[in-house]
């Protein structure tokens, strides 16, 4: 069968039409990362287990794969499927129940993603460098603002969003990437971070940092 110009229109249609929906489950996603991110994890103070292991996550300001990556994927896909595809099915019929549902799990994965990156390596581009200085002014400099990880849409609409000149990094808190062999700030970093305070991290200052963290406050220098 030749395609002819209608039948091309179509077929392009419907590609739109499954980009935007899956798009939407992406956006359902950053919606739920916002809310999920100010209420659940830092509004409980480490009451429950997700406060709890992301508060810790905030003592160290590390990253790095465990168990609860697992259980949180869990909690995903659970969602997608019980939630994001019905409304799908019921909306538009199967194809967009399980668009609806891929894109709210493929926006946890670039969110996962991004976080990840964010404590493990330096920034590449733009957006890298953005993710970065908003996402440790929210460790560093105020907890309770910057919860959008990986866009900062809701952050503006609730009025949580704050974008400081320079970002203040504990010493005993810096990420690897970015200092030097002595430990001093990259000079390609310094127009977006400062080090302030020492790296001494002994049994009192541990203390001081966790319970902090669990009040969702910044760290001190």
């Amino acid at each position: 069968m030749i395609d002819t110009p209608d039948n091309a229109f179509q077929v392009v249609a419907d590609l739109l039409v499954a980009a935007g929906t899956f798009g939407i489950g992406m956006m359902l996603w950053f919606a739920g990362e916002y809310v999920l991110h100010r209420f659940a994890m830092h509004h409980l103070h480490g009451t429950g287990m997700m406060s709890r292991e992301h508060l810790e996550h905030h003592v160290h300001s590390t990253w790095r794969f465990s168990s609860t990556h697992l259980l949180s994927w869990t909690g995903v896909i659970v969602v997608g499927a019980a939630i994001w595809f019905p409304v799908g099915w019921l909306i538009s019929g199967v194809a967009t129940g399980v668009l609806l549902a891929a894109g709210w799990a493929g926006g946890y994965a670039f969110y996962e993603y991004q976080h990840a990156r964010a404590h493990l390596v330096p920034p590449r581009g733009r957006y890298g460098r953005w993710v970065r200085r908003h996402h440790f002014h929210h460790h560093f400099g105020r907890p309770m603002s910057n919860h959008g990880v990986s866009m900062p849409l809701w952050d503006h609409v609730f009025g949580t969003h704050e974008s400081p000149e320079r970002i203040r990094v504990p010493r005993r808190l810096a990420l690897p990437w970015m200092l030097d062999e002595h430990g001093e700030l990259l000079d390609e970093f310094t127009d977006d971070y400062e080090l302030v305070g020492n790296d001494r991290l002994d049994e009192r200052q541990a203390g001081i940092d966790r319970a902090r963290a669990f009040a969702s406050q910044a760290p001190t220098d």
